[in-house]
């Protein structure tokens, strides 16, 4: 579903419980912070990066560098976290996550032979930046482990069969957007060993993984990738704040006379946008140096309120639908903002614009996130910016919603 079209609905319903947007939490957001981010930035690069003042004025306010001003803390925010070693220069900061995805597939187009990867369903701002760069997206099979494997195979060789360019494949292993799912670290190897044989890309998109349950994290694809096959995207938006607008991308892969992958996107990005918003990243700066550059310890807070909110969904869900009473079943995700409900009936547009107008309630219908070819029946509830409170009466209309059109 566009963004647009879901806006026009919620603004029409604005009493409303919406379980829709995937917007992070607004609690702890504090006006002041900006301004503290943006005087310990500008402190770092006095004491640290040893900058004059003429040096410090120059980076707030003119045109940046086109890999990015904050590149050194973004390669010790993955060691702090990640346990990723990362050469700064391999680094390139964007205007949010959607502009890495757009670097990263223009660099990767010939011409029309050539073709990515994505589970189905998939996040719909990777789908849109390949229409920018007119490349299709070939669905593989997704199951509640995430990614099928073993449907990659087959898929790309398909593809190669019928005379394609296998380029790359777009995964989210950590609590997926929409499906929540979680690639198991056995499937990610084996998914590395794959991109190896086949000469496959590996786009890992990875905002979500900070937002578990408690136990260990598994390890990112690029810290098991020992061939450099994985491409990391990561963002901003959801351990610090969206309104920044900052992501970035790991490209350390040799290009042949050209550098490295990265030297390739920040070409492009020259000729699209310049650079990135220095102010902005000079408040994510901040952020990082605030906290030792560990975003895993800068979104504690958030990560905690949305471990109370998946508990209070899944629980409320059991509670309102007990096994047996009703035809409706719904998957069980570890972490992440996002839990997908099945239903007997079709979820689509004209079903959202009545349970908004009758019940009060909004979500997300599944089937955008298919390209159109799956998800009829079944709705996306993401619980990030609800309160307990609010998600307890939200499914008290859900399910009063779901009792009508099964009734």
């Amino acid at each position: 579903m566009s963004m647009t079209l879901l806006n026009e609905i919620t603004g029409r319903y604005p009493d409303a419980v919406s379980f829709a947007a995937g917007r992070p939490y607004e609690g702890h957001f504090q006006l002041s912070l900006l301004h503290r981010y943006l005087d310990t930035f500008a402190r770092y690069l006095v004491e640290r990066r040893r900058f004059t003042p003429e040096q410090v004025n120059r980076t707030f306010f003119q045109y940046g560098n086109t890999n990015g001003t904050i590149t050194e803390l973004v390669a010790r925010h993955l060691k702090v976290d990640e346990g990723l070693t990362v050469d700064p220069a391999t680094v390139v900061v964007t205007t949010g996550c959607q502009e890495a995805m757009v670097l990263v597939l223009r660099a990767l187009r010939r011409d029309a032979r050539d073709v990515v990867f994505a589970g189905r369903p998939t996040y719909v701002g990777f789908s849109g930046a390949a229409r920018l760069v007119e490349m299709e997206v070939r669905p593989v099979r997704e199951g509640p482990d995430g990614l099928d494997v073993d449907d990659l195979v087959v898929q790309v060789r398909r593809a190669r069969a019928e005379g394609r360019r296998p380029r790359a494949c777009y995964v989210i292993p950590d609590f997926a957007n929409p499906g929540g799912a979680t690639l198991p670290v056995t499937a990610r190897r084996r998914l590395l060993r794959v991109a190896e044989r086949e000469g496959l890309l590996l786009v890992e998109d990875n905002p979500y993984s900070m937002f578990h349950d408690g136990r260990p994290r598994p390890p990112t694809l690029r810290s098991l990738d020992r061939h450099g096959n994985v491409v990391y995207i990561g963002s901003f938006a959801k351990t610090a704040f969206a309104g920044a607008r900052i992501g970035y991308v790991v490209a350390d892969q040799p290009v042949a006379g050209a550098g490295t992958f990265a030297d390739e996107l920040a070409k492009l990005k020259s000729m699209l946008t310049l650079n990135t918003s220095s102010i902005a990243q000079a408040v994510i700066g901040g952020l990082l140096v605030e906290h030792e550059c560990s975003m895993e310890r800068a979104s504690a807070p958030t990560a905690e309120v949305y471990r109370t909110n998946l508990r209070t969904l899944l629980d409320g869900l059991a509670h309102r639908f007990p096994a047996g009473s009703a035809p409706v079943s719904w998957n069980s995700p570890t972490g992440g903002m996002f839990a997908v409900l099945t239903v007997p009936f079709r979820a689509d547009e004209a079903a959202l614009e009545y349970s908004a107008s009758r019940f009060g309630v909004l979500w997300t219908p599944m089937h955008h996130f298919y390209a159109g070819a799956g998800g009829l029946h079944q709705l996306r509830l993401s619980y990030s910016v609800l309160t307990p409170d609010q998600i307890n009466v939200g499914l008290d209309r859900l399910a009063a919603f779901v009792a009508d059109r099964t009734g």
